[in-house]
């Protein structure tokens, strides 16, 4: 039974045929990969598109697969620095998808130093926020713990000057050299969502006290956060020689956060934000406006249906339907449950995409991915379940 609903009991017979058939071939479930990435190619470019032969697929596995694959202990740290250790275990990993999903799957080339631009400070190194290494992530610490302690912050931020603060001292040289290899610098076209950004370097409990009892200060906070991102958009827009006409259109949210908040404050704090982002670099009806929140934000849905999101990627709690409801336009991205992937139950992996296909039906614009990331553990032999069940039960042909 799920979490979510009952099962359909067709559902449950179709899994469990699935999944006899894969024991039955040394644990690969019956797929027809090379037709599989065909229709994939296809149903990629346009998960609406009314010619798709199946939904897309997005549950690739991840370099973060590659540990329980390979029986290897994990170790993120060295596998972010230590680059023959990385492309070793790529390697064999990648022999292993080959062979199982018909695909190598992860890089497998060296980073050249020399083709890199300096790092460039972030939204949260304006607010004097600091990244730690702890068990086996960065964490965003908190900077600020009262609203004495906020109001010199943003008297700070405020008066900073972001492009001199942001562009480390070697920029225009490093500019100069790496475009006249024809290396333009990255772009800002994604960040940490308000609330989360908010929440880590000021305090969850604080952050909602704040909005509850002193307003006043907590625009000031959201609309230091907007100015600031749009600050640093138009500083990096600029030294990769993009105007506002020719800037790329496009931007993405993470804020697993925001289901912390009810309606009424998330539309006073984190929309504006969103929406003031959205304006000046999706400001067209097929531009990326994405959001990420791999949490329990059903009740957030009204207000960003108000965004014309055009991608989102929920927690394994908020369903098809009512993404669907609220986002008519948005591609959606899952919502397989993490849990239930990198645990490899094998039939609920299936059921959970009977049960996505369904409620997406025929309106299409699903992508068949996870709610959430995709964790270690997660094996290649679930990912081909997965593409067989995509392959055998949600043909749109």
């Amino acid at each position: 039974m799920s979490y979510l609903t009952p099962w359909k009991p067709e559902h449950v017979g179709l899994a469990r045929k699935l999944v006899e058939e894969a024991h039955a071939n040394d644990g690969l479930a019956p797929t027809d990969i090379e037709r599989f990435w065909a229709d994939q190619e296809i149903a990629k470019e346009d998960p609406f598109g009314r010619d798709i032969p199946q939904p897309a697929f997005g549950a690739s596995l991840t370099e973060e697969c590659v540990y329980a694959e390979l029986g290897v202990e994990e170790d993120l740290w060295r596998y972010a620095h230590d680059p023959d250790w990385r492309v070793e275990l790529n390697k064999a990993f990648n022999d292993r998808a080959e062979r199982i999903v018909g695909r190598r799957l992860l890089s497998e080339e060296r980073p050249d130093p020399a083709r890199e631009y300096p790092p460039v400070k972030g939204l949260h190194d304006v607010f004097e926020a600091r990244n730690e290494w702890r068990d086996q992530s960065w964490w965003l610490m908190q900077c600020v713990r009262n609203e004495e302690e906020l109001k010199a912050l943003l008297d700070r931020v405020e008066q900073r000057d972001v492009r001199r603060f942001i562009l480390p001292a070697n920029w225009d040289e490093e500019r100069a050299r790496l475009t006249a290899l024809g290396i333009r610098p990255k772009l800002y076209r994604a960040q940490r969502g308000p609330v989360t950004f908010a929440c880590s370097i000021f305090g969850a409990e604080n952050l909602i006290q704040l909005i509850l009892t002193n307003p006043g200060l907590a625009a000031r906070f959201r609309d230091a956060i907007l100015r600031v991102m749009l600050e640093i958009a138009r500083v990096l827009d600029e030294e990769a020689g993009c105007t506002q006409q020719t800037a790329p259109h496009g931007f993405s949210f993470l804020d697993d956060n925001c289901c912390l908040l009810r309606p009424d404050m998330y539309e006073f704090f984190g929309l504006p934000i969103l929406k003031g982002v959205f304006d000046r670099y999706s400001p067209d009806p097929e531009d990326c406006r994405y959001q990420h929140s791999d949490s329990a934000m059903n009740h957030l849905l009204p207000l960003l249906g108000t965004l014309n999101l055009t991608r989102c990627n929920f927690g394994p709690t908020v369903t098809v339907a009512e993404i669907r409801e609220h986002l008519p336009h948005a591609v959606i991205d899952g919502a397989i449950a993490p849990f239930t992937y990198c645990r490899n139950e094998e039939e609920n992996i299936v059921l959970e995409f009977l049960r996505d296909f369904d409620m997406a039906g025929n309106r299409r614009g699903l992508n068949v991915a996870t709610a959430g990331s995709i964790n270690n553990g997660t094996r290649l032999t679930s990912m081909r379940l997965l593409m067989a069940a995509v392959q055998r039960y949600g043909r749109y042909d």
